[in-house]
């Protein structure tokens, strides 16, 4: 891409299945090998050339001290993904933007894939998503979603319930980057919306909400680990098995 990306970081939650870890610090500040999720994520988003940074806080904003952009969602406690990225719209009517969770650990690599792919909506995703699955819970298919794509990378399908193995060619690792374009389809999708709808609306329904209306979303895959901070065992999986010297499963 020749235009410069911008990354926004949604950190608007608190993270309440973190239990006591997040009762007085937001989810993204939690440790995880010596540094916290959030400064993870923008050492990431910097090393890949992604310079202008801005988060979207909410829950203990005062708390946050990086020296970035930020834009405020006061009504965290009720909305959900969506909400907090519609909150910075001045960035993602302006420049493309490269969209992260605040809960997920990832490296540069992920990201210059990113803005190195066409589409005015693009997600990245983990082709090895089984393995990591496989330590984090008994049964994978209890929490990965759908994921199908057709041979030319389009997405096709995201985020239902899946039932087996053979709905899943990865998982969606929260991390995505929109071109103003892109943004402005999602706002004619949310204008569409009943009252209330937007509040309600996670990321992966938005995704195939898109994809019902028709719109074009591409993907890449990623070929360095990540991680889905999702809860406290989560946390302490990944201190044991990937930042005390053991590899990557």
């Amino acid at each position: 891409m020749n235009e410069q990306a911008r990354g926004i970081i949604l950190a608007a939650g608190r993270g309440s299945r973190m239990g006591g870890l997040t009762s007085d610090r937001p989810k993204c500040m939690t440790v995880l090998g010596g540094q916290t999720l959030l400064d993870r994520q923008l050492v990431a988003l910097a090393a890949a050339g992604v310079k202008e940074r801005a988060i979207v806080r909410g829950y203990l904003a005062e708390t946050f001290d990086a020296p970035v952009t930020y834009f405020e969602n006061p009504r965290w406690s009720g909305t959900n993904m969506v909400a907090s990225l519609a909150c910075a719209e001045a960035w993602l009517g302006a420049a493309p933007c490269v969209i992260s969770y605040s809960d997920i650990v990832y490296g540069p690599d992920s990201v210059r894939r990113l803005l190195a792919a066409d589409g005015d909506i693009v997600i990245t995703y983990d082709p090895h998503w089984r393995r990591l699955w496989e330590l984090r819970f008994d049964d994978p298919l209890s929490d990965a979603e759908t994921f199908r794509r057709d041979e030319d990378g389009r997405l096709l399908e995201i985020g239902a319930r899946a039932e087996s193995l053979d709905q899943i060619e990865g998982q969606y690792m929260g991390l995505l980057r929109l071109r103003p374009t892109g943004w402005a389809q999602i706002r004619r999708l949310l204008e569409s919306l009943e009252p209330g709808g937007v509040d309600r609306l996670d990321m992966t329904s938005l995704l195939q909400m898109l994809l019902d209306a028709g719109a074009r979303i591409d993907t890449v895959a990623i070929d360095e680990p990540w991680y889905e901070v999702d809860s406290e065992s989560d946390l302490r999986l990944y201190e044991q098995k990937f930042f005390g010297g053991e590899t990557r499963p």
